[in-house]
């Protein structure tokens, strides 16, 4: 169970993985739709999905050459775990954020 969660539980992978489940996407696509996260950081978290079979990597031998990333099967068996922790922070965030004011309050 760590492996597995050591797998997705960064902050960039989950979103990634979201946003692959949409479709194929280029290396700029997801740049410029992940807010915040460096070219060196998003390099690295594909290659560790790629390296962990969850992505896919093709190289199109094109001027400038396009690269698209998409998930693997095992990649898109994520889905559903990943739409389940979603529905949960729809669910239960509001209570989190109230529970953290009222905590904080308290000091």
């Amino acid at each position: 169970t760590r492996q597995a969660l050591d797998l997705i539980a960064d902050k960039w992978t989950t979103l990634l993985i979201y946003l692959l489940s949409r479709g194929k996407q280029r290396y700029g696509d997801l740049h410029r739709q992940v807010g915040g996260i460096s070219q060196k950081m998003l390099t690295q978290t594909l290659r560790s999905l790629e390296r962990d079979g969850l992505v896919t990597r093709t190289i199109y031998a094109e001027v400038p050459p396009r690269v698209e990333y998409e998930l693997t099967e095992a990649g898109n068996t994520l889905r559903e775990p990943l739409r389940a922790l979603e529905q949960w922070a729809v669910d239960h965030m509001p209570a989190v954020v109230t529970a953290r004011r009222n905590y904080d309050a308290r000091d």
